[in-house]
C-alpha cells in the first residue's frame, strides 16, 4: 500500500471518531500554546527588564551604602556611611567618570492651592540629568547656586505637574512642601516608571535644601546623608576602570581596611543578573509547560492501544488480503503523527495568538520565539512518533488467523 492511501485511511479513520480524537490531541495542544507562551512571556519579561535597565542613564553605576551582604540580608538598618562629600570627592579625582550625581528621597506632601500630593521629594544635583538621562520639558533643572545657596527652589516630574497645575504653566509658581514655600523652575520631560521608581509622579530639590529644611538634620556624622551615588563612566570601555578608583577613592575616605562600608552596582552587572534570572524563569516555566507533552504524548498511546483493540476484526481482514506488517505499522504510525501534529498545530495557533494578547494588555513586548515554536512543533511531531509505536507494533503483530476468530 502506498503513502497517500494510508494517509487517506488515517484521515477517514480519524474523522469517524472526531470527539475522541479531539479529546486525544487535546493534550498536546495544552503543551504546544503553553511552550510557546511561556517561553514569549520569559522573552518578553527580559526585554522589558534590559529596556528599564538601559533608561537608567548611559554607562551608569550605583554606588549604594553598607555591604552587598548587609543589605542582601535585609531587616538590618542601612548604614549612613556615604555622604555629598564622597560624590563630590569622586567628581573632582576621578578621571574616567563624566558626571556624579548624590541621591536622598522621602515622602512628603506637596500641595499648590487647594491640590495636594503625596510624592516622592528627591535631594541632589545638576550633574543628575546627565548622568540619568533625564531631559528637562520646560524651564531649567538645579543649578550649582541652588545647592550653594540652599535655594527653595523645585523641577516637577511631568505627571505631578499635570495633576497639580492642569492647564496652567507651571514655571514660576510656588508650592508648598512641610510648610515652605518654593518655586518651580523646570519640569522635566515624561520618561515612565523604571525599576519602580517613578520620577514623572516626583519633586527633585536641591540636597542642601533637602537636608537643612526637609529631612531637618545630617544624620551621618561625616556630612549630608545619600541613598545613593549615581556616577556616569566616560564610556563602556571605562566602566571596570571608573569602578577600581572609585572602590580605592572611597577605601582611603572611609579609612577601610577589611570589609567594604559601600559596593557599586553597574548597568553591566544588573542586565547579567536580570537575563540570569528572566532565563531561568523561562526555562523553568517551559520545562513545567513541557509535561502538558509528555501527558499528551500518554493520552496519543494509550487511546492508539484502544484502538487497535477496536479494530482487531479490520487489522485481521487486511492482513488475511495481502497487508503486510511494515503496512499495518506505518498505518498506525501515520494516525498516531497526524494526531501530534494538528494538536501541535493548533497549540501553535493559540500560543502565539496568546502572546499577542498579553503584548497588548501589559507593558511586556512579549515577541514569538521562532526557536521555541520549531522545538514546540518538533517535539509534538516526535513524541506522536514516539508514543505511536507501542500501539502500532502491537497492531502489526497480531496474527491474522486470531484476529479474525477474536472478531
Amino acid at each position: 500500500m502506498d503513502l497517500t492511501e494510508s494517509l487517506k485511511m488515517a484521515f477517514k479513520t480519524l474523522t469517524a471518531n472526531k470527539l475522541r480524537s479531539g479529546l486525544t490531541m487535546l493534550g498536546i495542544v495544552i503543551g504546544n500554546a503553553s511552550v510557546i507562551a511561556m517561553v514569549g512571556i520569559g522573552e518578553g519579561a527580559q526585554k522589558y527588564i534590559n529596556e528599564q535597565l538601559q533608561t537608567l542613564g548611559p554607562n551608569v553605576m550605583f554606588i549604594i551604602p553598607g555591604s552587598r551582604e548587609t543589605r542582601e540580608l535585609g531587616g538590618l538598618e542601612v548604614p549612613r556611611n556615604l555622604v555629598v562629600a564622597d560624590a563630590e570627592a569622586i567628581a573632582t579625582q576621578v578621571p574616567s567618570v563624566v558626571g556624579v550625581a548624590p541621591e536622598y528621597s522621602t515622602q512628603v506632601q506637596v500641595i499648590y492651592g487647594n491640590r495636594t500630593a503625596n510624592v516622592s521629594v528627591t535631594g541632589t544635583n545638576e550633574d543628575f540629568p546627565k548622568v540619568r538621562s533625564f531631559e528637562v520639558a520646560q524651564g531649567r533643572f538645579i543649578r550649582d547656586l541652588d545647592l550653594r545657596s540652599h535655594s527653595q527652589v523645585v523641577v516637577l516630574g511631568a505627571s505631578l505637574a499635570e495633576r497639580l497645575f492642569d492647564q496652567e504653566l507651571p514655571l514660576g509658581q510656588r508650592i508648598r512642601i512641610k510648610g515652605i514655600s518654593f518655586e518651580v523652575v523646570g519640569v522635566l520631560k515624561a520618561k515612565g516608571s523604571n525599576l519602580g521608581l517613578n520620577y514623572d509622579d516626583s519633586v527633585i530639590i536641591p540636597i542642601t535644601t533637602l537636608a537643612s529644611q526637609i529631612v531637618g538634620r545630617r544624620r551621618s556624622p561625616y556630612g549630608i546623608e545619600v541613598s545613593y551615588i549615581s556616577v556616569s563612566a566616560k564610556d563602556q570601555e571605562s566602566m571596570k576602570t571608573a569602578e577600581f578608583q572609585i572602590t580605592n577613592l572611597l577605601r582611603l575616605r572611609h579609612k577601610i581596611r577589611n570589609g567594604d562600608d559601600f559596593f557599586i552596582n553597574s548597568q553591566d552587572t544588573l542586565l547579567t543578573i536580570a537575563n540570569t534570572i528572566t532565563s531561568a524563569l523561562t526555562l523553568m516555566l517551559a520545562a513545567i509547560a513541557s509535561i502538558s507533552l509528555l501527558v499528551g504524548g500518554i493520552g496519543i498511546m494509550n487511546i492508539m492501544l484502544v484502538s487497535v483493540r477496536e479494530r482487531t476484526q479490520e487489522i485481521g481482514l487486511r492482513k488475511a488480503i495481502g497487508a503486510s506488517q511494515q503496512d499495518i505499522l506505518i498505518q498506525f504510525m501515520i494516525e498516531a503523527v497526524i494526531l501530534s501534529a494538528a494538536g501541535g498545530a493548533i497549540g501553535t495557533t493559540l500560543g502565539v495568538s496568546g502572546i499577542l494578547l498579553i503584548s497588548t494588555l501589559s507593558p511586556f513586548t512579549a515577541g514569538v520565539s521562532i526557536v521555541a515554536v520549531s522545538l514546540a512543533v518538533s517535539v509534538s511531531g516526535g513524541i506522536g512518533l514516539f508514543f505511536g509505536v507501542v500501539p502500532a507494533r502491537q497492531a502489526a503483530k497480531l496474527d491474522p488467523i486470531v484476529a479474525l476468530r477474536s472478531a
